[in-house]
């Protein structure tokens, strides 16, 4: 079964970490995807840039807007995924707690929906 594992954070923490802690916490994270794609649970792992940089599309009575920023105010923001391959719940949860922006955040673990 695939789960997409949400990476949520508050940049200002990741702001205040020293250059040697962010280092430090980008080889761990790097080397928990090649242990995942080891073990076979890894589809795809991609970080994303600063909410600063999102656009947020609506289209209502036909008409489109394009708003700069995120979609709300919040003090985490989405900050990357990992889409994987997980046996069941309990194991997509394994996979998570192993993130290592975890210890920072929070990982929304939801399972994907197959269509037909």
């Amino acid at each position: 079964m695939k789960y997409l594992c949400q990476v949520w954070f508050d940049g200002a923490m990741l702001s205040a970490m020293s250059q040697q802690e962010k280092e430090k916490l980008d080889r761990d994270s790097l080397a928990y995807d090649r242990d995942l794609a080891e073990s076979g649970h890894m589809i795809v792992a991609q970080a994303l840039q600063s909410p600063l940089s999102a656009v947020t599309v609506r289209v209502r009575g036909g008409e489109m807007s394009v708003t700069d920023g995120p979609f709300i105010e919040t003090k985490e923001a989405l900050g990357g995924f990992i889409l994987i391959d997980a046996k069941d719940l309990n194991d997509a949860i394994r996979v998570a707690a192993g993130i290592p922006l975890a210890r920072l955040g929070a990982i929304e673990v939801r399972p994907i929906h197959e269509f037909g």
